[in-house]
């Protein structure tokens, strides 16, 4: 049997990446073992270069600094799904206007507590609200999730009330109702990557498997966990 490729993703990819290696599993492929954490985790402990990674799943530009570090092989980085930010608000809750942008920070702003990640979106929405003028005013209402803790979770607890995260980590939660995503005029998309970890002795194998992830074939299932092939 073939050793186990073993990967780490952030955990907006947990999903989709278990549903693909499956499918790659079952054509024939490799086993493939992903831990899913925190983005920020994730790229860390890449960087550290203690653990025996073969291949790392992250944001696009999180990728590319590894790459430049050279903690990823040159060349070997695969762009593979596109990711929206979407806006959520528990069950029983009213939903807001999110048509426009003006829609959308009017809704910020009548919030009683905003949440978001540490994620790229998460650092999109800070600089989204710091364009409005806004972010001093929400600051005290503003709940960052900690790291591998889904905005969706404090929704459906009652700790946010307005949650804004990738719609592939809100599709699942029970408890919430998902607006929709954002207005064209201020969508946040991340592209997420993956690449081969330098030192690596499988790295043939982890080249085949992300041609499989970035094929036409892998876009059913990505397209079921709300994102679209990059």
């Amino acid at each position: 049997m073939s050793a186990a490729l073993n990967g780490i993703s952030s955990m907006a990819t947990r999903q989709v990446l278990s549903d693909l290696s499956a499918a790659w599993q079952a054509q024939g492929g490799e086993p493939v073992q992903i831990e899913s954490v925190g983005g920020v985790d994730a790229a860390q402990r890449v960087q550290n270069g203690d653990e025996a990674f073969d291949v790392v799943f992250l944001a696009s530009g999180a990728i590319d600094k590894l790459q430049a570090a050279c903690r990823v092989l040159p060349g070997s980085k695969v762009d593979l799904m596109l990711s929206s930010t979407a806006v959520a608000v528990p069950a029983a809750a009213q939903q807001p206007d999110i048509s426009t942008e003006d829609a959308v920070r009017a809704a910020v702003l009548a919030a009683p507590s905003i949440g978001y990640s540490t994620g790229p979106s998460g650092v999109a929405l800070q600089k989204l609200f710091e364009r409005w003028g806004i972010a001093d005013a929400i600051k005290p209402r503003i709940v960052q999730a900690r790291p591998g803790v889904p905005v969706g979770s404090l929704v459906a607890s009652g700790e946010v009330a307005l949650g804004f995260q990738q719609l592939s980590e809100l599709i699942h939660v029970a408890g919430i109702q998902i607006v929709g995503s954002l207005p064209s005029s201020i969508a946040i998309d991340t592209v997420f990557s993956a690449g081969v970890v330098t030192g690596s002795a499988n790295a043939e194998a982890v080249q085949r498997l992300l041609a499989f992830m970035a094929s036409p074939e892998a876009a059913a299932a990505k397209r079921r966990q709300g994102m679209e092939p990059a």
